[in-house]
């Protein structure tokens, strides 16, 4: 790619991009949507800024409308090229952070990612998650409250997760579903399941986002981590993961910047034969187990 040389810029063509940048944003003036105006208005003031910051060639805008295409063109409705871009640039966990404020210690929220799929299947409380994926069994617990302290009741909780060899369900072209489900808080807002060990994993680098971060000399590779998203009636709903005290990735530095200290949390080891907690049967293999006590924050805060 050719590279731009600085060189200054004459007051006749300071002047010549202030009236084009003028011009276009004040060609939004129209808008019915007070909101809708001042978020392209803006969007078209940052990014002039960019264009003329970098000082942008043509070349680059042409590489940079070939990249954006090839996003597009990968993206389906089982893989989204766009979320994952968005991701690793930082944009995903930059809106979380303006829109997840904290509040009194409420849980703190993460990336959602690009592999969530509506109606998972519903597991009861002690119920297993993994449908078949491989992996090392791990026992979940934990409550929901409120900010207050007050158990949530019937809170629905989303769970997702990888396999052992660093795929969802959907990366897999046979359909299963594994790896997923939802569940209820009882009463007393405790919730329990069976799901796997977390394990790092790539996020899907065959693609232009894939080649973007090998470009620029950036891993791939996520940190080991499970999924949850949590909704109550009266309360913000909560999405982030757990992730794996311990895990090597976590200092290295995960691929979507969705580390939070808070969020990490022991995974404590079983030997085999160890009881388990629901008296299931692991006698010839090792599980683990780890604890994630959830609070959740009042809507519209």
């Amino acid at each position: 790619m050719t590279t731009h040389t600085e060189t200054p810029i004459s007051p006749e063509q300071q002047a010549l991009e202030d009236e084009l940048v003028a011009t276009v944003v004040s060609s939004f003036d129209a808008a019915d949507n007070p909101r809708l105006k001042h978020v392209m208005q803006s969007l078209t003031r940052h990014l002039h800024a960019f264009i003329r910051d970098v000082r942008l060639t043509e070349e680059e805008w042409s590489k940079a409308i070939e990249f954006l295409t090839a996003v597009g063109e990968i993206t389906d409705d089982k893989r989204q090229e766009f979320v994952l871009l968005s991701d690793v640039l930082g944009a995903s966990m930059q809106t979380i952070a303006v829109n997840n404020q904290a509040h009194k210690g409420a849980t703190d929220a993460t990336v959602f990612g690009p592999f969530f799929v509506d109606d998972a299947p519903e597991i009861p409380l002690g119920g297993d998650i993994a449908g078949g994926a491989t992996g090392q069994p791990c026992w979940i617990e934990g409550t929901v409250t409120d900010t207050d302290g007050n158990p949530v009741a019937d809170a629905r909780i989303e769970v997702w997760e990888c396999d052992e060899d660093g795929y969802y369900d959907v990366q897999y072209t046979d359909e299963r579903i594994a790896g997923r489900a939802h569940l209820f808080t009882d009463d007393k807002g405790q919730y329990r399941f069976w799901g796997l060990t977390p394990v790092p994993y790539p996020i899907p680098h065959d693609g232009p986002v894939g080649k973007m971060l090998a470009a620029v000399g950036r891993s791939p590779v996520r940190a080991a981590h499970l999924h949850f998203m949590v909704t109550a009636d009266d309360l913000r709903t909560l999405v982030t993961h757990i992730f794996v005290d311990g895990d090597p990735q976590i200092e290295i530095g995960d691929s979507v910047f969705g580390v939070k200290d808070s969020l990490i949390k022991q995974f404590d080891a079983q030997s085999p034969g160890t009881p388990t907690p629901d008296g299931r049967s692991l006698s010839d293999r090792s599980w683990a187990r780890a604890r994630f006590d959830i609070v959740l924050a009042p809507a519209g805060v």
